[in-house]
Parts: C-alpha cells; structure tokens; sequence
C-alpha cells in the first residue's frame, strides 16, 4: 500500500478497524448469549477488504 494515502482511503481503513471488534460483553449478557460473535468479525490475513 502506498505511503500517502488517500483521506477517503484512510477513512475506509478507519471505519473498517472500528467495525473489526467483538461484541461488548454487556450485550452478550442482557441477550442471554443469543449474540455471543460478531458475524462480521475479518481477520487481517484471510479477508481482505475490497477498497
């Protein structure tokens, strides 16, 4: 990846780190663990984002 990115780019990239987290635990507790995993979890060596 270049070393000046593009701002839109870089936006992309920001929103895509905060969407890779896991469920808060305070979720899983009040849902009695029906929601237990983040279905859109993406690790960074398997997934590549299409940007």
């Amino acid at each position: 990846m270049a070393r000046y990115k593009h701002v839109a780019r870089k936006r992309r990239l920001a929103k895509a780190c905060k969407q890779n987290s896991a469920v808060p635990v305070w979720v899983v507790v009040k849902t009695m663990r029906r929601f237990r995993a983040h279905p859109k979890l993406r690790h960074w060596r398997r997934v590549k984002l299409k940007l």
